[in-house]
Protein backbone atom coordinates (compact mmCIF):
# COMPACT_ATOMS: atom_id res chain seq x y z
CA UNK A 1 0.00 0.00 0.00
CA UNK A 2 2.78 2.40 0.91
CA UNK A 3 4.57 1.72 -2.39
CA UNK A 4 1.43 2.29 -4.44
CA UNK A 5 0.62 5.54 -2.67
CA UNK A 6 4.16 6.74 -3.08
CA UNK A 7 4.11 5.95 -6.80
CA UNK A 8 0.74 7.64 -7.22
CA UNK A 9 1.94 10.72 -5.40
CA UNK A 10 5.07 10.79 -7.56
CA UNK A 11 2.99 10.57 -10.77
CA UNK A 12 0.64 13.30 -9.55
CA UNK A 13 3.56 15.55 -8.66
CA UNK A 14 5.14 14.89 -12.02
CA UNK A 15 1.87 15.72 -13.77
CA UNK A 16 1.52 18.95 -11.85
CA UNK A 17 5.09 19.94 -12.62
CA UNK A 18 4.50 19.20 -16.30
CA UNK A 19 1.38 21.35 -16.32
CA UNK A 20 3.23 24.13 -14.53
CA UNK A 21 6.06 23.92 -17.06
CA UNK A 22 3.62 24.09 -19.95
CA UNK A 23 1.87 27.05 -18.39
CA UNK A 24 5.20 28.81 -17.90
CA UNK A 25 6.13 28.10 -21.50
CA UNK A 26 2.75 29.35 -22.71
CA UNK A 27 3.34 32.76 -21.13
CA UNK A 28 7.00 33.21 -22.05
CA UNK A 29 8.00 35.75 -24.70
CA UNK A 30 10.69 34.53 -27.09
CA UNK A 31 11.26 36.46 -30.30
CA UNK A 32 13.85 33.90 -31.36
CA UNK A 33 11.22 31.15 -31.55
CA UNK A 34 8.36 32.71 -33.46
CA UNK A 35 5.62 30.91 -35.27
CA UNK A 36 4.94 31.58 -38.96
CA UNK A 37 1.79 31.52 -41.03
CA UNK A 38 0.78 32.48 -44.55
CA UNK A 39 -1.60 35.43 -44.38
CA UNK A 40 -2.55 37.46 -47.44
CA UNK A 41 0.60 38.46 -49.32
CA UNK A 42 2.90 37.63 -46.40
CA UNK A 43 4.43 34.84 -44.43
CA UNK A 44 4.03 36.44 -41.01
CA UNK A 45 6.36 35.86 -38.10
CA UNK A 46 4.48 36.21 -34.84
CA UNK A 47 4.48 35.37 -31.16
CA UNK A 48 1.39 33.62 -29.80
CA UNK A 49 1.26 33.10 -26.03
CA UNK A 50 -1.44 32.53 -23.45
CA UNK A 51 -4.39 30.14 -23.60
CA UNK A 52 -5.64 29.51 -27.14
CA UNK A 53 -9.23 29.87 -25.95
CA UNK A 54 -8.56 33.20 -24.23
CA UNK A 55 -9.71 36.59 -25.47
CA UNK A 56 -7.37 37.47 -28.33
CA UNK A 57 -5.18 40.56 -27.98
CA UNK A 58 -3.15 41.81 -30.94
CA UNK A 59 -0.19 44.04 -30.10
CA UNK A 60 1.30 46.09 -32.96
CA UNK A 61 4.76 47.66 -32.84
CA UNK A 62 5.96 50.84 -34.50
CA UNK A 63 8.85 52.11 -36.60
CA UNK A 64 11.78 51.71 -36.14
CA UNK A 65 11.11 49.24 -33.34
CA UNK A 66 10.03 45.61 -33.22
CA UNK A 67 7.97 43.02 -31.35
CA UNK A 68 10.31 43.26 -28.34
CA UNK A 69 8.46 46.43 -27.39
CA UNK A 70 5.89 44.07 -25.86
CA UNK A 71 8.32 41.67 -24.17
CA UNK A 72 7.03 42.67 -20.72
CA UNK A 73 3.44 43.51 -21.67
CA UNK A 74 2.55 40.27 -23.47
CA UNK A 75 3.43 37.87 -20.62
CA UNK A 76 1.46 40.00 -18.14
CA UNK A 77 -1.61 39.71 -20.34
CA UNK A 78 -1.07 36.00 -21.01
CA UNK A 79 -0.92 35.30 -17.29
CA UNK A 80 -4.31 36.99 -16.96
CA UNK A 81 -5.83 34.58 -19.47
CA UNK A 82 -5.50 36.49 -22.72
CA UNK A 83 -4.25 34.94 -25.94
CA UNK A 84 -1.61 37.47 -26.98
CA UNK A 85 -0.43 37.75 -30.58
CA UNK A 86 2.50 39.98 -31.50
CA UNK A 87 3.32 39.99 -35.22
CA UNK A 88 6.27 41.45 -37.06
CA UNK A 89 4.87 44.07 -39.44
CA UNK A 90 5.74 43.83 -43.14
CA UNK A 91 9.37 44.80 -43.56
CA UNK A 92 10.33 43.82 -40.00
CA UNK A 93 11.79 40.78 -38.32
CA UNK A 94 11.02 37.42 -39.88
CA UNK A 95 7.93 38.49 -41.83
CA UNK A 96 8.44 38.01 -45.57
CA UNK A 97 6.53 38.67 -48.77
CA UNK A 98 5.41 35.48 -50.47
CA UNK A 99 6.20 36.79 -53.94
CA UNK A 100 9.07 38.81 -55.32
CA UNK A 101 6.49 40.50 -57.57
CA UNK A 102 4.47 42.04 -54.72
CA UNK A 103 5.25 45.75 -54.33
CA UNK A 104 7.11 46.54 -51.13
CA UNK A 105 4.31 48.91 -50.30
CA UNK A 106 4.20 50.64 -46.93
CA UNK A 107 0.94 52.57 -47.27
CA UNK A 108 -1.04 52.47 -44.01
CA UNK A 109 -4.10 50.61 -45.32
CA UNK A 110 -1.86 47.81 -46.59
CA UNK A 111 -0.55 47.22 -43.07
CA UNK A 112 -4.10 47.21 -41.75
CA UNK A 113 -5.20 44.64 -44.34
CA UNK A 114 -2.17 42.53 -43.37
CA UNK A 115 -3.50 42.45 -39.82
CA UNK A 116 -7.00 41.41 -40.86
CA UNK A 117 -5.47 38.72 -43.09
CA UNK A 118 -3.50 37.46 -40.09
CA UNK A 119 -6.68 37.28 -38.02
CA UNK A 120 -8.36 35.30 -40.79
CA UNK A 121 -5.41 32.91 -41.05
CA UNK A 122 -5.52 32.34 -37.28
CA UNK A 123 -9.34 32.05 -37.27
CA UNK A 124 -9.71 34.98 -34.89
CA UNK A 125 -13.02 36.76 -35.36
CA UNK A 126 -12.42 39.62 -32.96
CA UNK A 127 -9.53 40.93 -30.89
CA UNK A 128 -8.53 43.69 -28.51
CA UNK A 129 -6.00 45.84 -30.36
CA UNK A 130 -3.16 47.88 -28.90
CA UNK A 131 -0.33 49.68 -30.63
CA UNK A 132 1.94 52.69 -30.91
CA UNK A 133 3.40 54.61 -33.86
CA UNK A 134 2.81 52.56 -37.05
CA UNK A 135 1.07 50.01 -34.85
CA UNK A 136 -1.41 52.55 -33.47
CA UNK A 137 -2.10 53.89 -36.96
CA UNK A 138 -2.69 50.33 -38.16
CA UNK A 139 -5.00 49.52 -35.25
CA UNK A 140 -6.94 52.77 -35.79
CA UNK A 141 -7.48 51.87 -39.44
CA UNK A 142 -8.67 48.35 -38.63
CA UNK A 143 -11.10 49.82 -36.08
CA UNK A 144 -12.41 52.31 -38.64
CA UNK A 145 -12.72 49.94 -41.62
CA UNK A 146 -13.50 46.66 -39.86
CA UNK A 147 -15.05 47.63 -36.50
CA UNK A 148 -16.60 44.19 -36.10
CA UNK A 149 -13.08 42.74 -35.79
CA UNK A 150 -12.07 45.05 -32.93
CA UNK A 151 -13.49 44.44 -29.46
CA UNK A 152 -11.58 47.35 -27.95
CA UNK A 153 -8.65 49.58 -28.83
CA UNK A 154 -5.61 51.07 -27.12
CA UNK A 155 -3.98 53.72 -29.31
CA UNK A 156 -0.87 55.65 -28.37
CA UNK A 157 -1.13 59.24 -29.64
CA UNK A 158 -4.79 58.71 -30.39
CA UNK A 159 -6.37 59.16 -33.78
CA UNK A 160 -3.69 58.70 -36.43
CA UNK A 161 -5.80 58.22 -39.54
CA UNK A 162 -4.85 60.63 -42.30
CA UNK A 163 -4.74 60.88 -46.10
CA UNK A 164 -2.49 62.00 -48.90
CA UNK A 165 -4.64 65.10 -49.32
CA UNK A 166 -4.08 66.09 -45.70
CA UNK A 167 -0.40 65.35 -46.13
CA UNK A 168 -0.18 67.98 -48.87
CA UNK A 169 -0.97 70.79 -46.43
CA UNK A 170 2.11 72.53 -45.01
CA UNK A 171 2.53 72.74 -41.25
CA UNK A 172 4.08 75.50 -39.12
CA UNK A 173 7.89 75.45 -39.33
CA UNK A 174 8.40 73.92 -35.87
CA UNK A 175 6.02 71.07 -36.70
CA UNK A 176 7.68 70.51 -40.07
CA UNK A 177 11.04 70.28 -38.34
CA UNK A 178 9.81 67.31 -36.28
CA UNK A 179 9.16 65.45 -39.53
CA UNK A 180 12.71 65.95 -40.80
CA UNK A 181 13.16 62.25 -41.59
CA UNK A 182 10.04 62.21 -43.76
CA UNK A 183 11.59 64.84 -46.01
CA UNK A 184 14.93 63.03 -45.90
CA UNK A 185 13.28 59.83 -47.10
CA UNK A 186 11.76 61.71 -50.04
CA UNK A 187 15.20 62.16 -51.60
CA UNK A 188 17.60 59.71 -53.28
CA UNK A 189 20.22 60.76 -50.74
CA UNK A 190 17.86 59.85 -47.90
CA UNK A 191 17.09 56.46 -49.43
CA UNK A 192 20.78 55.68 -49.75
CA UNK A 193 21.52 57.07 -46.29
CA UNK A 194 18.86 54.96 -44.57
CA UNK A 195 20.00 51.83 -46.38
CA UNK A 196 23.61 52.50 -45.40
CA UNK A 197 23.00 53.57 -41.79
CA UNK A 198 19.79 51.80 -40.80
CA UNK A 199 20.81 50.94 -37.25
CA UNK A 200 22.40 54.31 -36.47
CA UNK A 201 19.36 56.06 -37.94
CA UNK A 202 16.97 53.99 -35.84
CA UNK A 203 18.95 54.63 -32.66
CA UNK A 204 18.76 58.38 -33.28
CA UNK A 205 14.97 58.12 -33.71
CA UNK A 206 14.69 56.17 -30.45
CA UNK A 207 16.66 58.89 -28.65
CA UNK A 208 14.69 61.77 -30.13
CA UNK A 209 11.28 60.12 -29.70
CA UNK A 210 11.92 59.12 -26.07
CA UNK A 211 14.48 61.56 -24.62
CA UNK A 212 13.87 60.36 -21.07
CA UNK A 213 14.24 56.64 -21.85
CA UNK A 214 17.73 55.44 -20.93
CA UNK A 215 17.71 52.22 -22.93
CA UNK A 216 20.88 50.15 -23.05
CA UNK A 217 22.92 49.28 -26.13
CA UNK A 218 21.92 45.65 -25.58
CA UNK A 219 18.22 46.56 -25.63
CA UNK A 220 18.60 48.55 -28.83
CA UNK A 221 20.83 46.02 -30.57
CA UNK A 222 18.38 43.19 -29.91
CA UNK A 223 15.55 45.14 -31.57
CA UNK A 224 17.74 46.47 -34.39
CA UNK A 225 18.07 42.93 -35.75
CA UNK A 226 14.46 43.23 -36.91
CA UNK A 227 15.50 46.08 -39.21
CA UNK A 228 17.78 43.76 -41.16
CA UNK A 229 14.71 42.38 -42.93
CA UNK A 230 15.47 42.53 -46.69
CA UNK A 231 12.35 44.59 -47.34
CA UNK A 232 12.66 46.98 -44.41
CA UNK A 233 14.21 49.93 -46.22
CA UNK A 234 11.81 49.69 -49.18
CA UNK A 235 8.72 49.46 -46.94
CA UNK A 236 9.91 52.37 -44.78
CA UNK A 237 10.59 54.62 -47.75
CA UNK A 238 7.25 53.67 -49.28
CA UNK A 239 5.36 54.50 -46.09
CA UNK A 240 6.70 58.01 -45.74
CA UNK A 241 6.74 58.77 -49.45
CA UNK A 242 3.11 57.65 -49.72
CA UNK A 243 2.15 60.08 -46.96
CA UNK A 244 3.65 62.93 -48.98
CA UNK A 245 1.88 61.87 -52.14
CA UNK A 246 5.12 60.81 -53.82
CA UNK A 247 3.84 57.26 -54.32
CA UNK A 248 0.42 56.21 -55.57
CA UNK A 249 0.20 52.96 -53.63
CA UNK A 250 -1.65 49.92 -54.95
CA UNK A 251 -5.04 50.13 -56.61
CA UNK A 252 -6.43 47.29 -54.50
CA UNK A 253 -6.26 49.56 -51.45
CA UNK A 254 -7.89 52.57 -53.13
CA UNK A 255 -11.37 51.96 -51.71
CA UNK A 256 -9.92 51.81 -48.21
CA UNK A 257 -7.99 55.03 -48.72
CA UNK A 258 -11.06 56.82 -50.05
CA UNK A 259 -12.97 55.97 -46.90
CA UNK A 260 -10.05 56.88 -44.66
CA UNK A 261 -9.72 60.24 -46.40
CA UNK A 262 -13.10 61.17 -44.88
CA UNK A 263 -11.50 60.73 -41.42
CA UNK A 264 -14.17 58.31 -40.17
CA UNK A 265 -15.03 58.15 -36.50
CA UNK A 266 -13.93 55.14 -34.46
CA UNK A 267 -16.86 53.65 -32.60
CA UNK A 268 -15.22 50.80 -30.66
CA UNK A 269 -14.40 51.24 -26.95
CA UNK A 270 -11.05 53.02 -26.84
CA UNK A 271 -8.33 54.15 -24.49
CA UNK A 272 -5.82 56.60 -25.92
CA UNK A 273 -2.41 57.11 -24.36
CA UNK A 274 0.21 59.83 -24.47
CA UNK A 275 3.59 59.87 -22.80
CA UNK A 276 4.47 63.01 -20.90
CA UNK A 277 7.85 63.16 -22.69
CA UNK A 278 6.97 62.08 -26.24
CA UNK A 279 9.56 63.63 -28.54
CA UNK A 280 7.99 62.34 -31.76
CA UNK A 281 5.38 64.29 -33.75
CA UNK A 282 1.98 63.72 -32.15
CA UNK A 283 -1.37 65.49 -31.97
CA UNK A 284 -2.85 67.17 -28.91
CA UNK A 285 -5.29 64.73 -27.25
CA UNK A 286 -7.98 67.43 -27.23
CA UNK A 287 -7.78 67.57 -31.03
CA UNK A 288 -8.85 63.97 -31.55
CA UNK A 289 -11.07 63.05 -28.59
CA UNK A 290 -14.25 63.66 -30.61
CA UNK A 291 -13.15 61.10 -33.22
CA UNK A 292 -13.82 58.32 -30.72
CA UNK A 293 -17.59 57.99 -30.47
CA UNK A 294 -17.83 54.87 -28.27
CA UNK A 295 -16.78 54.46 -24.65
CA UNK A 296 -13.59 56.45 -24.32
CA UNK A 297 -10.81 57.31 -21.90
CA UNK A 298 -7.52 59.16 -22.29
CA UNK A 299 -4.45 58.46 -20.18
CA UNK A 300 -1.22 60.40 -19.83
CA UNK A 301 1.68 58.25 -18.68
CA UNK A 302 4.00 60.24 -16.45
CA UNK A 303 7.62 59.76 -15.45
CA UNK A 304 9.44 60.85 -18.64
CA UNK A 305 7.56 58.36 -20.80
CA UNK A 306 8.19 58.86 -24.49
CA UNK A 307 7.00 57.42 -27.78
CA UNK A 308 7.17 53.72 -26.89
CA UNK A 309 4.98 53.31 -23.77
CA UNK A 310 4.73 49.50 -23.87
CA UNK A 311 8.48 49.21 -23.45
CA UNK A 312 8.94 52.26 -21.23
CA UNK A 313 5.92 51.66 -18.96
CA UNK A 314 4.86 48.03 -19.49
CA UNK A 315 2.78 47.58 -16.36
CA UNK A 316 0.73 50.68 -17.09
CA UNK A 317 0.33 49.68 -20.74
CA UNK A 318 -0.82 46.16 -19.87
CA UNK A 319 -3.36 47.60 -17.45
CA UNK A 320 -4.66 49.91 -20.19
CA UNK A 321 -5.25 46.89 -22.43
CA UNK A 322 -7.21 45.13 -19.70
CA UNK A 323 -9.17 48.30 -18.92
CA UNK A 324 -10.01 48.76 -22.61
CA UNK A 325 -11.35 45.22 -22.68
CA UNK A 326 -13.43 46.00 -19.60
CA UNK A 327 -14.87 49.06 -21.37
CA UNK A 328 -16.35 46.73 -23.97
CA UNK A 329 -18.30 44.68 -21.42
Amino acid sequence: MFTRLTASSWVAALSLSTVAACQAEATSFDVENQQHIQAGVLNVGYIDIGPKNGQAVILLHGWPYDARSFADVAPQLARQGYRVIVPDLRGFGTTRFLSAQTPRNGQPSALAKDTVDLMDALHIKQAVFAGYDWGARTADIVAALWPERVKALVSVSGYLISSQQIGEKPLPPKAEQQWWYQFYFATPRGAAGYAQNTHDFAKLIWQQASPGWKFSDATFNASAKALDNPDHVAVTLSNYRWRQGLEKGEAKYSAYEQKLATLPAISVPTITIEGDDNGAPHPDPKAYAAKFTGKYQHLTFTGNIGHNPPQEAPQEFAKAVVDADLLSR
